[in-house]
């Protein structure tokens, strides 16, 4: 008997024959055979959970033994100072703003003074830190804007702050916790990954850190809160290898990546 061959289609090229391709077989649906059980879908790996209210008051009971009264590590002699500093700091070390601040402090530890300096100066004078340029810039700015609009008082108001050049939400708040005692919570780098570390509020973003803190944290520890937090992170629970050896908190912390 004759192979019937599959039909020729007229192709858009003299000569040229194209064969028409056949329809995919639809496969049947899988059918349960009788006493035989599918195998189930893996459920979804869960989330971690912070640690419940309990481990929370212990952890910043054991902090507050050990370090009463925690204190940034910035050099200030007003709140004018401390806000340039902490404006100086972000992405530098606390080490290196002291080292520029010492010597442009002694000559500029108020706004109007550092107006008189000139932005030039002031440039000259934190040269050794990252970013030097833009940060004298927003210096400079922001002491004019205080003797404008604020009579050369550093704001007491988080939204007022940030309406200064350089200034945003943790360094409004640093300077709002240090200079005039507010319970704020700076959320750095350190605080970051240490709160979602143990854990205790979990987010993908510092102001996310930041609102969870302040509805677990018991209000006899606010005040400090993100000082522990910060110091914790940057000697002990550290990013590359956390010295759990020396964790006053190992047995509350519920990382992964736990050492002991």
């Amino acid at each position: 008997m004759p192979v019937k061959k599959s039909p020729a289609i007229k192709s858009s090229r003299p000569g040229r024959k194209v064969v028409a391709k056949k329809a995919p077989l639809k496969k049947a649906p899988l059918k349960k055979a009788p006493g035989v059980k599918l195998a189930a879908a893996k459920p979804a790996r869960g989330k971690r959970k912070p640690v419940g209210p309990d481990a929370v008051r212990e952890i910043f009971t054991r902090f507050q033994a050990v370090n009463p009264e925690p204190k940034g590590e910035l050099e200030y002699v007003n709140p004018f100072t401390l806000l340039v500093a902490v404006v100086l700091s972000a992405q530098a070390t606390d080490v290196g703003v002291n080292k520029a601040t010492r010597s442009l402090f002694a000559v500029a530890d108020t706004p109007e003074k550092m107006v008189a300096l000139g932005e030039d100066a002031i440039r000259e004078y934190v040269k050794t830190i990252g970013l030097f340029r833009n940060k004298a810039k927003n210096v400079y700015a922001l002491s004019q804007l205080l003797i404008e609009k604020h009579s050369s008082e550093v704001p007491r108001e988080r939204d007022v702050l940030e309406t200064l050049p350089g200034v945003g939400r943790k360094t409004a708040n640093v300077v709002l916790n240090m200079a005039f005692g507010q319970e704020t919570i700076a959320v750095d780098t350190h605080l970051f990954r240490v709160s979602n570390r143990i854990p205790l509020a979990l987010g993908a973003t510092p102001l996310a850190i930041e609102l969870g803190l302040e509805k677990i944290i018991p209000p006899q520890f606010m005040r400090h809160a993100h000082h522990w937090l910060i110091l914790h992170g940057r000697y002990v629970c550290k990013a590359r290898r956390p010295e759990c050896e020396r964790c006053v908190i190992s047995d509350l912390c519920t990382s992964p990546e736990k050492r002991v």
